[in-house]
C-alpha cells in the first residue's frame, strides 16, 4: 500500500470484552500485521456513568491474552496520544471552533448540531462494496448533534476527531456501524480532511440466527480465560469469523494466519458462532501442548478451581497430571 497502514481498536470501557470487539480488535491486529502497520488502542470512555476503571483492565488482559500486543495507546503511549477520549477536550473544542468558524455548527435547545450539506454520500467499503446514502432528506437524516446541552460530546463527532488526529488509514469495525459511515465522511469533508478507508465485518450470529449480545453465555473473552481455554485456540477460532484462507484449514497458527490475511478475503455473510467447533478447536491446540506448559495449565486450573495444591507433593501432583 502506498500509505502507512495505521489501524486502531477503540472500545469503551463499560464492561467486559466481548468476543465481538475481540474479533475486531484481531482483525484489526493482523491487517496491521500484515502490511506492517500500526495497531493504535484507543479508549473511548466519554461516557463517564458506565465508565469502569475493571472494565477497562478486562479489556487489557483479554487482548493481551489473546496475544494483541498493541503499538500505541495506553501503556505503551505513542506520538498521537492522549489515547483516552476522556483526556482529548482541548482538541474537540479546537475542531468544534474550526467548525463553527465555517458556518457547519447551530444550536439547538443548549444541544450543538452539524448542518448536513444534504447531499449522496458514497461509501465506498472493502467489505460491503459501493453502498450509496441518500442524506438529502431531513425527516429521515436529522442534522446530527455532536455535542450534547451537558457539554458532553457525541460519539460522532470525537469518533471522526480522532480518526483524523491519529492519521488511522483505515477503519475496521462491526457491520452495525455501517449506517454511520456517511456522516462521518461528511465531518471529514467539511474539515477538509480525506477520510480513511472503511471496512465493515460482518457481525457475529448465535446458531438460532439472533445477533450475539453481552447477555448470552460464552460471549466474554473473560468467560474462556477463565475456564481454561487456551489462547491461541481461541484466537484461531476469531479469525474464521467472518475470513476463511480459502484452503479449508480450520486449525491454521497465527503466524500462518498473518501472511494470508486480507480484507479482500472477509466474506460479506454473517459468521456464526459454534461453541462445539470452539471446543473442538480447544482440543486439538491441548493435543500438541509440550508437557511443561500443560503442567503449568493444569495447575493454574486446579488452583483457580479450589483445590489446595500445598496439601500433595510436587512429584504426586505431576504423576497424576501425566494420566490425563
Amino acid at each position: 500500500m502506498a500509505h502507512q497502514v495505521r489501524v486502531r481498536f477503540a472500545p469503551s470501557p463499560t464492561g467486559y470484552l466481548h468476543i465481538g470487539g475481540a474479533r475486531t480488535a484481531l482483525f484489526n491486529w493482523l491487517f496491521a500485521r500484515h502490511h506492517g502497520g500500526t495497531f493504535v488502542l484507543r479508549v473511548e470512555d466519554t461516557d463517564r456513568a458506565r465508565n469502569t476503571e475493571e472494565a477497562a483492565a478486562a479489556i487489557y488482559e483479554g487482548l493481551r491474552w489473546l496475544g494483541l500486543n498493541w503499538d500505541e495507546g495506553p501503556h505503551v503511549g505513542g506520538d498521537f496520544g492522549p489515547y483516552f477520549q476522556s483526556q482529548r477536550t482541548e482538541i474537540y473544542q479546537r475542531y468544534l471552533q474550526q467548525l463553527q468558524d465555517a458556518g457547519h455548527i447551530f444550536e439547538d435547545q443548549g444541544a450543538l448540531r452539524f448542518r448536513s450539506p444534504r447531499e449522496h454520500v458514497i461509501v465506498d467499503d472493502l467489505v460491503a462494496g459501493k453502498i450509496d446514502f441518500d442524506l438529502s432528506n431531513e425527516q429521515t437524516h436529522p442534522d446530527m448533534t455532536i455535542r450534547r446541552p451537558d457539554g458532553s460530546w457525541i460519539f460522532h463527532f470525537v469518533n471522526v476527531i480522532d480518526d483524523m488526529e491519529m492519521k488511522i488509514s483505515h477503519v475496521i469495525r462491526g457491520e452495525d456501524h455501517l449506517s454511520n459511515t456517511p456522516k462521518h465522511i461528511e465531518l471529514f469533508r467539511a474539515l477538509g480532511v480525506e477520510p480513511p478507508r472503511y471496512a465493515h465485518i460482518p457481525l457475529i450470529l448465535n446458531r438460532d440466527g439472533s445477533k450475539m449480545s453481552k447477555r448470552d453465555q460464552g460471549a466474554s473473552v473473560d468467560y474462556y480465560i477463565k475456564r481454561g481455554f487456551l489462547p491461541e485456540a481461541v484466537r484461531n477460532y476469531l479469525c474464521l469469523l467472518g475470513w476463511s484462507p480459502k484452503d479449508n484449514r480450520e486449525k491454521i497458527p497465527i503466524e500462518e494466519v498473518i501472511p494470508l490475511f486480507d480484507l479482500n478475503k472477509v466474506v460479506r455473510g454473517h459468521a456464526t458462532f459454534d461453541p462445539d467447533k470452539l471446543h473442538w478447536l480447544n482440543g486439538e491446540y491441548a493435543r500438541e501442548l509440550p508437557d511443561d506448559r500443560f503442567q503449568q495449565l493444569a495447575r493454574d486450573a486446579l488452583f483457580a478451581s479450589g483445590v489446595k495444591l500445598e496439601n500433595f507433593s510436587d512429584d504426586y501432583i505431576r504423576a497424576a497430571l501425566e494420566t490425563c
